[in-house]
């Protein structure tokens, strides 16, 4: 099938590059705009308390304006607070307030604002919306900043804005051009690499123009089928379609090029030898995608809504890479021949491939040595895993110079941390009747009783039906305890305290963390089981086996495993950090494991190659090292120096995701790929491929210099 595939391509290449073209710019044309998706729906499903107390807040206080950020007042000498001090502080505050910028409803103080030592006063941004991460609400929050610099001249205040608003525009800002930086990362390295082992300067463009137009064209049909099928694509999801269309179109792409060239070398006109080229590694592609594919769609079977938006989103970018890899690519090619390699003339030589060969002939050698080594280190990393903490503080992560950062600090000088975004509780009365005054008192006597954090004053609904409280917990909304708490006895005691024909619901964003951290867990039990028992049964018809899809699975785990350790090891036992993004596991799943597992693909068809040409297994280790090792080499290294560009990064989130994508690339390319995989396909040997067995081609010649010394039509289909 694939050498049909192939030789279409490359008898017709002018219409195939011209249906290309067609297709693009015909999606892109018809494909609504990718919007962005802000509400709670895109994190959790509507079962979880979190969000049914957000959707009470919206039908019982659809007129109340939420707290969004807070301004933080002091004086310039950290001193108290004067008269004069706290009259300037409700003029600046009334003057942020005539400013009338989008989204915000008022900015107001009050006597209860100033702390009890006196030193610190606030005032409160009110939204209009009830999402603080609304992108016009943080870009008025930015005015007001501005705003507030000619408002504080004069005056002995210095005044900074946090909360979660701040955070969130500070969280932006500081990540900088993130995604601008990652695609000229990925350009200059892919460029770079290409033209340094081809010696060309088209190899090293025509890649970057054949995925720009795959790119073009997966965007487009992404869209489509949101609204189609009706799952949320976010726009912000373009960042990650550029690593993945890059990671795996360069996969795909040097696999072909650099069997092509192997076939241009043995003598081969240029359009046999990508006609043989396609042929030869096309199921080794597709399978490589249909395990990346079955990868990104196990992300269906999340509860977080963000990650079933992502999965089909990805599974059609890796999908149009892998039909541009089997027809746009060799029909690009074909039509150039071999002028795509000028001005070198390398491509007609066979390389020594000093390092790899040495590399196989020792694999062979010493398979049990090489398999422990390598399997030892890999298992070492993976020691630290156990020590892992996940961490849901995003502003730990931030710069400690920026305004929310240390506008945050300040607040705690005076008030509890979670001053800013208080943990809300919503008191019901059941079917459909209205709360009694003394229900109201007693609960809210009991929520203090608890001592969980100062309780506010509840707010009743215009309905009467329900009460809202606040309770202000002594901890950051967003930081491990008070999760924990949210997670169980803040809401326990909550629940218990409630009156007969009443139910209480927790929420805020301490409350919806909580129920992200428990989705996560879930999903973690779900989703990687399900999607290893896909790519095993993916590797099981590639090569026609039982046995070795069993063992390259646990190689992809034990990677997992040492990747995260690794991480581990590095960021909270050396740097001190309090712990990693709860989000990184998935990260790492998604960038390694998911795309690694190309590697040990390539690797295993290849031996499977050899073996079919009569070698022995040790003789196939050998060659399938020596030939495949700069192919699985150059791909890990464009695509881990892609994810390395972000250790540059301020935000130490940003540095840990960095980190543990890059080192996990090329930990998968180069410890197992190249070492473990084949250390132990060697020491099981011919077992490897039952129940099936391995079929020696006629005519093909064991060992790869034989074959250069064999005439040309040998070679020839």
């Amino acid at each position: 099938m694939f050498g049909r595939v192939g030789r279409s391509a490359v008898k017709h290449p002018w219409l195939t590059i011209l249906a290309w073209v067609i297709a693009a710019i015909g999606v892109a044309a018809l494909a609504p705009p990718l919007k962005p998706v802000s509400d709670q729906a895109e994190f959790l499903p509507s079962h979880y308390e979190s969000v049914k107390a957000a959707e009470v807040q919206k039908r019982a206080f659809p007129q109340q304006e939420q707290p969004a950020s807070v301004i933080v007042f002091r004086r310039d000498d950290n001193g108290r607070l004067t008269e004069a001090d706290l009259a300037d502080v409700k003029k600046v505050a009334a003057g942020l307030e005539k400013a009338d910028l989008e989204k915000i409803g008022a900015v107001q103080t009050s006597p209860e604002a100033v702390s009890e030592n006196g030193e610190i006063a606030l005032a409160s941004i009110l939204a209009t919306t009830d999402n603080p991460y609304d992108e016009t609400l943080m870009e008025s929050v930015g005015e007001l900043r501005e705003e507030a610099k000619p408002l504080l001249e004069g005056t002995s205040l210095h005044m900074g804005i946090t909360g979660s608003a701040a955070t969130a525009l500070d969280t932006k800002e500081s990540s900088g051009d993130t995604d601008a930086m990652i695609m000229m990362a990925t350009l200059v390295l892919l460029i770079v690499l290409l033209a340094a082992i081809f010696r060309s300067p088209l190899i090293a463009i025509l890649p970057v123009l054949v995925i720009a137009l795959v790119f073009v064209l997966a965007t487009g049909l992404i869209a489509i089928a949101s609204e189609a099928g009706g799952f949320q694509a976010d726009a912000s999801i373009g960042s990650i379609l550029i690593v993945v269309l890059f990671g795996v179109g360069t996969d795909y792409l040097l696999f072909l090029l650099f069997r092509y060239r192997e076939f241009l070398r043995k003598g081969q006109a240029p359009k046999e030898a990508m006609t043989e080229a396609v042929t030869r590694v096309g199921e080794t592609i597709a399978s490589a995608a249909g395990a990346v594919v079955v990868a990104f769609l196990a992300l269906l079977l999340s509860s977080l809504g963000m990650l079933k938006a992502l999965g089909p989103a990805l599974a059609i970018s890796v999908g149009v890479t892998l039909i541009a890899a089997l027809t746009l690519v060799p029909a690009v090619f074909s039509l150039l021949g071999t002028k795509a390699f000028w001005p070198s003339k390398a491509w007609s030589k066979e390389p020594k491939h000093t390092l790899a060969a040495r590399t196989g002939a020792l694999t062979a050698r010493r398979p049990g040595l090489v398999a422990a080594v390598s399997g030892g280190l890999l298992a070492a990393l993976a020691a630290g895993v156990l020590s892992l903490n996940t961490v849901f503080d995003s502003s730990s992560s931030l710069p400690k110079d920026l305004e929310s950062v240390q506008a945050a600090k300040e607040l705690e000088r005076g008030f509890a941390a979670g001053q800013t975004d208080p943990t809300w509780v919503f008191l019901e009365a059941e079917d459909g009747g209205k709360l009694e005054q003394g229900q109201i008192d007693a609960y809210g006597e009991k929520l203090a009783a608890a001592d969980f954090g100062r309780v506010t004053p509840p707010v009743l609904a215009p309905k009467g039906d329900i009460a809202k409280f606040g309770v202000v917990l002594a901890h950051k909304p967003d930081s491990d305890r008070a999760v924990e708490l949210l997670a169980g006895p803040l809401r326990d005691a909550a629940h218990e305290a409630a009156p007969d024909g009443t139910r209480a619901l927790v929420g805020g964003t301490s409350a919806v963390l909580a129920d992200i951290q428990h989705a996560t867990n879930r999903d973690y039990s779900v989703v990687f089981p399900a999607a290893g028992l896909a790519i095993m049964l993916i590797l099981g018809l590639l090569l026609r086996s039982v046995v070795a899809p069993l063992y390259l699975m646990a190689a992809v785990g034990l990677g997992f495993a040492a990747t995260l350790g690794a991480t581990v090891l590095l960021f909270q036992n050396l740097a001190g950090e309090a712990g990693l993004p709860f989000t990184l596991p998935v990260i790492v799943y998604l960038f390694v494991v998911a795309i690694g597992t190309d590697y040990n693909i390539l690797m295993v068809a290849r031996l499977r190659e050899e073996v079919g040409r009569g070698s022995t297994p040790a003789e196939a280790v050998r060659q399938a090292i020596t030939h495949s090792t700069s192919t699985v080499g150059t791909a890990a290294v464009i695509l881990a120096g892609t994810f390395g560009v972000l250790l540059l990064a301020q935000n130490s989130m940003l540095r840990q995701m960095g980190f543990a994508v890059a080192f996990g690339i090329l930990l998968t390319a180069f410890v197992m790929a190249v070492l473990l995989v084949p250390a132990v396909t060697t020491l099981l040997g011919h077992r490897t491929w039952w129940p099936g067995r391995v079929r020696t081609e006629p005519g093909e010649p064991a060992d790869e210099d034989d074959a250069e010394r064999e005439p040309v039509a040998a070679h020839r289909t």
